[in-house]
Order: structure tokens, then C-alpha cells, then sequence
């Protein structure tokens, strides 16, 4: 099946000649998304995102069920992008210990912030909903640093930009000018919030996701709002009660025909295969994520029996046990800030849950010492 879904026209750019694509409107038409190619999966991804949206249920506090999840996202989102930041980096940096790699550690803790925001607004009642000048502000956040100063940080381009190639003309994908990038901003904007639509939500939020990177309405960080976007929708229209789904794992893993769909849909107009692909992924994820979840779930509960059982267990003990899952690295610094309590009494409970095996040292050294949850972060490294 094919379908013209936008149209190429010429511009210059970079006193060159180039072919700039513009896509249509969504939804697909001429003809239109066939419902038999996507049912099937569509309901093996409805199911898996209903049983992870479970699980929130099932623990304790969906803190730390969220706290790993979005750092899982950011960082994998970023690694996309080329970013080589590990996750341990970003559990150092939280602890306020050094890390090497400092421009692509920023680039991943702007994205949890970039996160934190659109969450924030999408949770309150006087936030934004999911639109344009959302999408901007939160692109501010993730290109405030060294590295985004200079690529119009929360503005839409007002130049042309390319995928691929050195510059325009032997690039491997031309988006849209950048007089046009408004109106299929606007258009997106009235696809996202149509009354009463035809189309099953997560195909709407593969379709939007799609349509975004096609428009690429920004100098830099396009992949990274983008995907942004499909947690913001999910959220919004009510799939996820909390973000436990981190996608981006399924698209770095298959990141050749991830981008290889989305050009599908540019020369052919094959919206079939990405939707499918997008599914899939949704799909794969959330099973995984689940099962994610439980295997936390049970090194938690285990671990915490085991600090009920020390001999020396004490209410201080206990509450820096409840921290680990959302602060896996420590120093005993840190201890003191959120205990409230003397260096000593600090030492005295890090040291408590290393003889529990709980802890695990870091430096080798006798001075300047750091501790990590080791089991813990193994599950998310792994995962």
C-alpha cells in the first residue's frame, strides 16, 4: 500500500538547491490506516501498558518505581543521540561526587529536568496541557548548558536544518522550511487535541511522535523532545497512571529500523510499518519494565528483611535504607544531610548496612569513601 504523505519542495539553503519535504496533516488518508494492520498489536500493547500501569499498585511507594524508570529513559534517550554518559555517572553526579564526563552528564540531567517540568504541568491543575508552547519551554530546560546555548534553546528554528550528510544538499533527509515549521506545529497541535477521534490512542501517539521528527522543529534535541512527547501523551490521555514505560530502551536497540521506518514513511508514505513498529515497541517495553519492577520489588523487600534482622538495626538504620532506591550512591556526607544526624551516627549506619551486605564500597580507599546499592543497580544496569 502507498500513499503520498507530504510532498517535496524546492528551497535553498546554504546557497544550495535542495529537495525540503513537508508532510500532510495527519491522520494518514489517501488511503487511510487500515485497521487490520495494526488491531492485533495494538491490543497486545493496550494489555502490556494496563499491566505495568498495575504495578504501581502493588508496591509500597511508585517513588522509586519512577525514580529508576525516568533515569532509565533519560539516559537511553540521550545515548540515542550519541551521549556516552553511563548510569552510574548519573547516580555519581546525584551523590555530589565527580564524574569525568561532564557535557554529556548535563545533557541526560536536563532531560530528567526537561521531564520533571511537562510532569509537573501535566499533574497540576493549572498546568499546561500537551502543546506547542509546552514542548518549547521544556526544550529550554534540555538545551540549557554549554553545549545548547547556540542552538536557539525553547525556540522554534527560523533556518534550515538537516538529518545526515555535512550540509544540505548531501544530506540524507531535508525537513521542512523553516517558514512552514508554525503551521505544522499548529496542525499537530489540533491532531493531539481532536474531540472525538477515529483512531486507537496509541496509534494517535505513534502517529504524533512520527509527524514530529519529520517536522524536526528545532535547531537541536528534536529525538529527545520527541520521544519526550510520547511520555507526555500517554500521561495525558490516561494509559500510564504513573511513567513507567522507558521506550527509548526498544529504540536504541533496534535504532536502524527505528530510523529506518520513519524515512519509510517520508518516500512512501508507509505509515503501516511504523505504527506496527511502534506498537511493538510499546509492547516490548512494558513487559519489560514489568518484569523490571518485580525483580526491584523483591530485592527491595528481601534487603529490607535483612535490615530488620541486624542486631543493630535502628530507626536511623531503617530510614537510609528507605532512601537507597532513590539515592543508590552515597558518601557519608550525604548520610548526614538526609538523616539530620552527627558524622559518627552516619558512619555508624552506612557501615551497619555494608556488614549487611546491603552497601557496597566503591573506592577501595580510607578517605573520601562512596557506597552503592550494588544489587539494586545491577537490575537497573541490566534491565
Amino acid at each position: 500500500m502507498s500513499r503520498a504523505s507530504g510532498k517535496f519542495i524546492v528551497t535553498q539553503s546554504h546557497d544550495e538547491t535542495v529537495n525540503a519535504f513537508v508532510p500532510s496533516p495527519l491522520p494518514p488518508a489517501s488511503p487511510v490506516l487500515d485497521p487490520a494492520s495494526y488491531a492485533v498489536q495494538n491490543e497486545k500493547a493496550e494489555k502490556a501498558l494496563a499491566r505495568l500501569s498495575g504495578m504501581s499498585g502493588l508496591v509500597a511507594s511508585s517513588e522509586w518505581l519512577v525514580y529508576s524508570t525516568i533515569r532509565k529513559e533519560a539516559l537511553l534517550t540521550s545515548q540515542l543521540e550519541g551521549t556516552q554518559a553511563t548510569l552510574t555517572d548519573i547516580f555519581d553526579e546525584e551523590a555530589g561526587l565527580a564524574v569525568t564526563n561532564v557535557d554529556d552528564v548535563e545533557e541526560v540531567t536536563n532531560y530528567l529536568q526537561a521531564f520533571k517540568f511537562v510532569h509537573g504541568h501535566l499533574n497540576s491543575e493549572t498546568g499546561l496541557p500537551v502543546c506547542v508552547r509546552l514542548l518549547k519551554e521544556a526544550h529550554e530546560i534540555l538545551l540549557s548548558g554549554a553545549r545548547g546555548a547556540s542552538r536557539q534553546p525553547g525556540e522554534v528554528r527560523t533556518t534550515q536544518n538537516w538529518i545526515g550528510g555535512t550540509r544540505p544538499g548531501n544530506a540524507a533527509y531535508v525537513p521542512p522550511p523553516a517558514d512552514v515549521v508554525g503551521e505544522l506545529l499548529s496542525d499537530l497541535e489540533k491532531f493531539i487535541h481532536e474531540p472525538n477521534p477515529p483512531l486507537p490512542a496509541l496509534v494517535r501517539i505513534g502517529l504524533v511522535h512520527a509527524q514530529f521528527e519529520t517536522i524536526h522543529p528545532f535547531l537541536d534535541g528534536n529525538g529527545r523532545i520527541g520521544r519526550l512527547l510520547i511520555a507526555m501523551l500517554l500521561e495525558e490521555w490516561g494509559l500510564l497512571r504513573e511513567p513507567l514505560l522507558y521506550v527509548s530502551g526498544y529504540l536504541k536497540q533496534h535504532q536502524a529500523y527505528y530510523y529506518q521506518c520513519l524515512t519509510e514513511i517520508r518516500s512512501n508514505g508507509n505509515w503501516e510499518q511504523w505504527v506496527e513498529f511502534f506498537l511493538e515497541a510499546v509492547q516490548l517495553s512494558a513487559e519489560e519494565a514489568e518484569q523490571s519492577i518485580i525483580r526491584i520489588a523483591t530485592l527491595i523487600a528481601d534487603d529490607r528483611k535483612k535490615v530488620l534482622a541486624m542486631s543493630a538495626t535502628s530507626l536511623h538504620t531503617m530510614r537510609l535504607f528507605e532512601f537507597l532506591p532513590t539515592m543508590p550512591k552515597l558518601t557519608v556526607d550525604r548520610a548526614v544531610e538526609l538523616l539530620n544526624v552527627s558524622f559518627p551516627t552516619a558512619n555508624t549506619v552506612v557501615q551497619g548496612l555494608v556488614a549487611a551486605g546491603i552497601l557496597h564500597e566503591t573506592t577501595g580507599r580510607t578517605r573520601g569513601r562512596s557506597y552503592v546499592y550494588h544489587d539494586y543497580v545491577e537490575i537497573l544496569r541490566n534491565d
